[in-house]
């Protein structure tokens, strides 16, 4: 993981930052912190395979006003998982499918719950319910 406490940027430049990053990295997210003499400022975390780590810190230190970098070795465990798509109504749902002891779980991708909300009128919330219920009605 790289971390690295930022407390003079735009939430837009924030988001830029995000998406830089995640171009490499298995995650990336923001933790609200306050730093020396109580200044607001967010701390920057990013999760990586170590190939992937100079790359990140060059996109952290060119877009950021950043002097340094943590880093700190990990571990993760994760969860099996697949990608589905449902087809419903002529329209493609994707979903994230994945299994612990023997269980399945699936997720509607939020792009797709956006989609539907969108084409009938509801709210995302409403969209995530419905396209949970039809993936256990026929999903695989």
């Amino acid at each position: 993981m790289l971390e690295t406490n930022i407390d003079d940027s735009t939430g837009e430049v924030l988001g830029f930052i995000v998406d830089e990053c995640m171009k490499y990295a298995l995650d990336v997210f923001y933790t609200s912190i306050y730093m020396k003499k109580n200044r607001p400022a967010y701390k920057l975390s990013v999760i990586c395979d170590i190939e992937n780590e100079k790359l990140i810190e060059d996109i952290i230190f060119k877009h950021t006003t950043s002097i340094g970098i943590r880093k700190i070795p990990i571990e993760r465990d994760i969860l099996d998982r697949k990608k589905e798509v449902l087809t419903y109504e002529g329209i493609d749902y994707k979903y994230k499918v994945v299994s612990y002891n023997g269980d399945t779980y699936s997720y509607p991708e939020f792009e797709s719950a956006k989609e539907l909300a969108q084409k009938e009128d509801i709210g995302i919330k409403t969209a995530f319910d419905l396209l949970k219920i039809l993936y256990d009605k026929e999903g695989k």
